[in-house]
């Protein structure tokens, strides 16, 4: 179980419900939203417990609540359409800012981003009881010379996606590490996912104007 936290779906249930709308009209949006909500405690409460304030733990909280809609929409919402709508609301303006904060083309952007994940690492060993259950970090500064390298063997999203049947559109939000990399001057490149069946989830940010080519 992870415990319930409504600040996530306080900030993105208006914006998905706005999508919903545009997609496929108010009736199916306010009916699918307020069926949306107790199924994301009950997916919380089928969640194992990475412990609610890992910092790894928002990517729980918001996948559930893109998750949540798509579930109680049972089929209505197609895989592809939860993907247009996840690139609409990560599209909200107000999200944008992030780039004025951490910028990948600039020293400082990279140094974020790893002091950002070395943070959450410090975490975990801190907390050494959620290592089974939780992502492990494996960072790299040797394998890549420009940017920045990590890779995770170990996914509580996509344990939960396995157990629940949902492994079919758990890659919709794997996928979004791509927008929101946008969101910090970034381009992700990426071989493999564990939801995708590979062996690891691994993430290279480079800036977008040194983006290699593919």
């Amino acid at each position: 179980m992870l415990k319930y936290t409504g600040k996530y779906w306080a900030v993105l249930a208006p914006l998905l419900k706005k999508s919903l709308k545009r997609h496929y009209g108010k009736a199916f949006a306010v009916r699918t939203m307020r069926a949306a909500k107790p199924c994301y405690r009950d997916m919380l409460n089928r969640m194992d417990d990475i412990g609610a304030d890992n910092p790894m733990a928002s990517n729980v909280y918001m996948s559930f609540v893109f998750l949540s809609a798509w579930k109680v929409a049972d089929g209505a919402i197609t895989v592809d359409a939860l993907r247009e709508i996840s690139r609409e609301v990560i599209a909200f303006p107000p999200l944008k800012c992030m780039g004025l904060f951490m910028n990948m083309n600039k020293p400082s952007g990279v140094r974020a981003i790893r002091n950002m994940m070395q943070k959450n690492a410090d975490w975990l060993e801190r907390h050494p009881q959620y290592k089974p259950c939780t992502w492990d970090f494996n960072f790299d500064a040797e394998r890549h010379r420009d940017g920045f390298y990590y890779h995770f063997t170990k996914c509580p999203l996509n344990n939960f996606a396995r157990r629940e049947g949902m492994l079919d559109v758990l890659h919709v939000m794997c996928e979004m590490d791509h927008l929101t990399a946008k969101l910090m001057h970034a381009k992700l490149y990426r071989a493999q996912t564990l939801a995708r069946g590979g062996a690891f989830c691994d993430y290279w940010y480079v800036g977008d104007k040194n983006a290699h080519p593919e």
